[in-house]
């Protein structure tokens, strides 16, 4: 493998400076022709990309899960990352939402994904070996866990069960007692794992994180415009309100 070569001349800072100097010259010469002015109000619409609301009036409709996996997959979040006196479940947080939006998009088509084979087991290093997209390996799993409950538990679904119960079946399947197609249920758990907290602390454009209670919960202060009034201010508690892409609620016309 050929090595880069490394550039060890410093760029001094008045070489620096005289080439901005240049660049605004060379700017200022521009015929004006080409720039448009802007004025009155702006030419286009916030939010125009029709992201999600921030508090949605009607119902959520399910892109990719049917009711009965979202349910499951609402029962597995909520076990995953239970309710107490800190903050909300995973399923009150919208991780079910969240992973249901992945799926149905190119997370769960395995865009960034090459699936033509040929298949090989390989290491954990090396990623997913499979030819199954993410999208296929969810309905296979959820299908798997729903039969493994139910030979467990005389025909009992998931969400019916005790909390205990429902942690014990997750251990199980933590451990490999089942198979969901090409990857054992340990593969697909780990990957509930994985989701489920992407879609507790991800920002609540892409479904999850309802008002921004993973955030509040660790303190992160989100998508802020910057930090130049509170940077210097180390070791402190600042508890600032969290801001998402799309704001907060409070900021955003009704």
């Amino acid at each position: 493998m050929r090595k880069c070569k490394t550039v060890t001349s410093p760029i001094l800072r008045r070489d620096l400076l005289g080439t901005a100097a240049a660049l605004v010259g060379t700017a200022a010469t521009l015929p004006a022709a080409e720039a448009a002015q802007i004025s009155g109000s702006l030419p286009w619409s916030p939010s125009e990309g029709t992201p999600p609301p921030v508090e949605p009036t009607q119902p959520y409709t399910w892109e990719f899960f049917t009711a009965d996996e979202a349910a499951l997959v609402g029962a597995i979040a909520d076990r995953i990352i239970p309710a107490d006196d800190l903050s909300i479940g995973g399923k009150e947080a919208g991780c079910a939402v969240f992973i249901d939006k992945q799926l149905a998009g190119n997370y769960g088509k395995g865009t960034n994904y090459y699936l033509k084979g040929p298949y090989r087991p390989g290491t954990p290093q090396q990623g997913p070996q499979t030819l199954e997209t993410f999208a296929q390996r969810y309905r296979e799993g959820l299908a798997a866990l729903v039969a493994f409950c139910a030979s467990k538990h005389g025909g009992a679904a998931f969400t019916t069960l005790s909390a205990a119960d429902q942690d014990a079946l997750l251990h199980e399947m933590e451990a490999g007692a089942f198979y969901t197609g090409p990857v054992t249920s340990t593969a697909f758990f780990n990957q509930l794992i994985q989701n489920v907290r992407e879609g507790y602390f991800a920002d609540p454009i892409y479904g999850g994180n309802k008002d921004m209670a993973g955030w509040k919960l660790i303190g992160f202060p989100g998508a802020r415009y910057d930090y130049r009034d509170v940077i210097g201010r180390r070791g402190e508690k600042l508890d600032l309100e969290p801001v998402g892409l799309m704001g907060r609620p409070g900021w955003n016309p009704a």
